[in-house]
């Protein structure tokens, strides 16, 4: 009598149900047969609405994905793929290794066994543990400059005002008028470099309520014919967080927006939910998403990897402090703000974690 196997096929599907990657089956004509919930996860469909679609209508754009599956099919040959970009419909590009497996057997009609890794994520965490670091260390640069700074500007202001009293000329205090401005303005530039120095004061907050404050400020303040266009997503839960903190860093970027654009022109401001998101070392199973959209004339790709940094800016009469501001009020938050831009889009995105108030005690 032949041995019973050690496991059988349903316990091989729950297997399969339960890995971290990705795995879906095709059928010879690239008919989707399977896939498993971190292939729903990554590809952002469920099971039945994915099960029995072509290769060609579950990723339409995917024309190298679908090229892979039809060589290893007729080669009857595993293929692996590293790095491809596939766009997934309605949520954008991901980057993943793939391996294609083609099997059949005495039964079976010949298919092909497919494994993806995200690997776009994995690059992200080690792109944003590099951008905190930096940040931190030129924070750290800029708050011992800016402490360096205050000190003598102090006595400069004091000095200027002393001699004021003992100047004989009243048309001479013209020029210690001029020393006290500028020792004050500079001083307000230092304070702005040392970036908010309480700490957040957190409650529940509806980030749909600061976007709704930040739009009505920002367009009294308009002067161009700027529409902004608002696509939330109401189902979104409270965030814990700093109301004042996240409006401001929210303002700071609407406000570089309206400055991006020349003449007529749209911001769009969209919410949605992201789910296992990790930010920095720390991995969060859900959070907010704030993209703050314009169709400005773009960020030069020589400044895009500066841009949070203090006094990087491509405007002549800017300081360079609104970025760099808006991420340190994110970073307190445990979030995280991202960019990308090419000409003619511009995309701002707010990453904050949605834990409730006995989480982030």
């Amino acid at each position: 009598m032949p041995d019973k196997p050690l496991i059988d096929d349903d316990a091989v599907r729950r297997i399969i149900e339960h890995l971290g990657t990705a795995v879906l089956v095709f059928d010879r004509t690239l008919t989707l047969l399977f896939i498993n919930p971190a292939g729903e996860m990554m590809l952002a469909i469920s099971a039945r609405q994915a099960t029995g679609k072509l290769c060609g209508e579950l990723l339409p754009d995917a024309v190298e994905f679908e090229k892979t599956l039809r060589r290893s099919l007729v080669n009857d040959h595993p293929l692996t793929e590293y790095q491809m970009e596939l766009t997934l419909p309605g949520h954008g590009p991901i980057t993943v290794d793939c391996s294609v497996t083609p099997f059949s057997g005495p039964r079976l009609s010949p298919m092909l066994l497919v494994e993806m890794a995200q690997v776009d994520r994995h690059m992200r965490i080690s792109r944003d543990e590099n951008q905190l670091a930096k940040q931190q260390a030129t924070r750290a640069i800029v708050r011992g400059i800016a402490h360096e700074i205050k000190n003598p500007l102090g006595g400069l202001r004091g000095a200027a005002q002393l001699l004021e009293r003992a100047l004989p000329n009243e048309a001479l205090k013209e020029y210690t008028d001029v020393i006290i401005r500028e020792a004050d303005r500079l001083q307000n530039l230092m304070n702005r470099m040392l970036g908010p120095n309480t700490l957040p004061q957190k409650r529940l907050i509806n980030i749909h309520q600061v976007l709704e404050h930040v739009r009505t400020l920002v367009q009294a303040e308009l002067t161009k014919p700027i529409e902004i266009v608002r696509d939330y997503d109401p189902s979104i839960p409270e965030v814990y967080a700093d109301l004042d903190q996240i409006i401001q860093a929210v303002l700071n970027i609407v406000r570089n927006a309206t400055q991006a654009i020349e003449g007529k022109g749209t911001i769009t401001l969209r919410t949605r939910t992201q789910r296992q998101l990790t930010i920095g070392h720390g991995r969060h199973r859900l959070a907010a998403r704030i993209d703050i959209i314009d169709n400005g004339t773009g960020i030069p790709p020589d400044m895009i990897e500066n841009i949070f940094y203090p006094m990087v800016t491509g405007r002549a009469d800017g300081t360079g402090l609104g970025l760099a501001i808006a991420q340190s009020l994110v970073n307190q938050h445990g979030g995280l703000i991202e960019c990308s831009s090419t000409a003619g889009e511009t995309t701002f995105t707010l990453l904050l974690p949605l834990e409730t108030t006995h989480d982030q005690k």
